[in-house]
């Protein structure tokens, strides 16, 4: 099998273009250690899922998928149910906060 390697295979496709610009201004995906006297605490426990607590309770999880995070409220994983999906992790923080509130 022979790849063409012309100039005209080679060029990025306007559609990669935008695409590419548009992954630039997406939040970045690792949400910053939440401060040492933070009363909410979240922690890595998969591959694209973090564990949130406040204290020792465990509010939920959010879940990473692709671009958006999944929030979802709990205290197991396996029974967790769907809030909000947003663009941005504090967001999704919030969301799980205020429903313990309630």
């Amino acid at each position: 099998m022979v790849l063409d390697m012309s100039p005209i295979a080679r060029k990025p496709s306007a559609v990669r273009l935008a695409t590419s610009g548009a992954l630039r201004q997406l939040p970045t995906r690792r949400p910053e250690a939440p401060s040492a006297e933070a009363d909410v605490r979240w922690e890595l426990v998969d591959v694209d899922r973090y564990e949130v607590r406040e204290g020792e309770v465990i509010l939920g999880y959010i879940d990473v998928v692709g671009a958006v995070f999944v929030a979802l409220g709990g205290p197991w994983y396996s029974a967790a149910v769907e809030l909000r999906q947003t663009l941005r992790f504090d967001e999704a923080v919030q969301t799980l906060r205020s429903t313990r509130r309630h």
